[in-house]
């Protein structure tokens, strides 16, 4: 293990968090349980989850079967889930964890998020009208995430999708602190300066999509939308030259630069190889030539929280993200 790798990093509120986790978004149902199984048994330990993924009952199948055999004790997982957008008001917070916990069949969270800055009507998971888009304040958000923490539903309380206003907004009034921001982030995207304001704010980057988001839903596909990252001519070279896949050479950037990363699969042999990243050690001209592949560019546009004609509180991609 190289002494740029960490398999745990501290959080700024004194919990741990495993690097590398196994994440469950777009994952097929009646698959995902042996998936997460399988995981648990080649020695992931942090698995991501979220309510909106609707696939959380079969993610605490799993974690049950393997507490039941001995493969993992519950103390020593890590389970993250993430509040959605029509559960931010300070009386459904509480309220939708604990369904959350229900589903996972835990008793407590180790990392609850904000999965987004946009807030909806109740069951409204995914407006398409302008009056089902409403205005939560992120304070009364956040003081309710709080109390989960001072209530023992949750370890540790962090954001997703945050850009670094939307950051320093949580910080002006916060009693805890976000640990972490979940974000896109892959060599298509670099996200360079949002990392770096957080880690000077002691907030750590959770990368999401680090593998291009390959299996994405087709409604996210836009013309704009980047090229397949694992296609990239530059990635294979690499690859290539270490006797790795692309996907090995992807996590291991990630690890190197002090991310978070989780990526994404159901194949057995593609969560081993996965895990098996933290194996690859690239050099500082291979970091260099990856960081150089930056463009900005996005797979996960949020398009479908500013659609063309809304009047919602968020209009534009820029109001969004930056």
């Amino acid at each position: 293990m190289s002494s740029g790798v960490n398999k745990v990093y501290t959080l700024n509120d004194g919990n741990v968090i495993p690097s590398l986790g196994l994440g469950t978004w777009n994952s097929e149902k009646g698959i995902l349980k042996e998936a997460v199984l399988e995981a648990l048994k080649i020695g992931y330990v942090h698995i991501d989850c979220a309510y909106i993924y609707n696939n959380q009952r079969e993610v605490g199948e799993a974690i049950k079967e393997a507490i039941d055999q001995h493969i993992v004790e519950r103390k020593n997982l890590f389970v993250t889930s993430k509040l959605w957008n029509d559960h931010h008001r300070k009386e459904d917070v509480e309220k939708y964890c604990k369904v959350t916990l229900k589903d996972l069949g835990l008793d407590y969270l180790d990392l609850y998020l904000i999965h987004w800055p946009v807030s909806s009507k109740p069951n409204s998971h995914f407006p398409t009208q302008p009056d089902e888009f409403i205005d939560v304040p992120i304070e009364e958000t956040w003081k309710a995430m709080e109390s989960l923490v001072e209530k023992g539903l949750v370890k540790s309380v962090g954001v997703s999708n945050f850009s670094i206003h939307r950051i320093e907004e949580i910080l002006n009034f916060c009693k805890i602190k976000p640990v972490v921001n979940q974000v896109e982030c892959h060599p298509y995207l670099t996200q360079k300066p949002l990392q770096q304001f957080c880690l000077s704010k002691d907030i750590l980057l959770t990368a999401y999509s680090p593998l291009g988001s390959p299996g994405r839903p087709s409604a996210f596909n836009k013309e704009d939308s980047p090229k397949p990252l694992m296609e990239d001519e530059k990635l294979i070279s690499i690859a290539q030259a270490k006797h790795v896949s692309v996907a090995q050479v992807l996590i291991a950037w990630q690890l190197q630069n002090g991310n978070v990363v989780i990526p994404k699969s159901v194949t057995p042999e593609r969560i081993k190889e996965n895990f098996d990243a933290f194996k690859v050690i690239l050099s500082n001209e291979e970091m260099d030539a990856i960081d150089a592949l930056n463009k900005n560019a996005r797979y996960v546009k949020g398009h479908i929280f500013y659609p063309s004609d809304t009047t919602g509180p968020i209009k534009t991609y820029d109001q969004l993200w930056n």
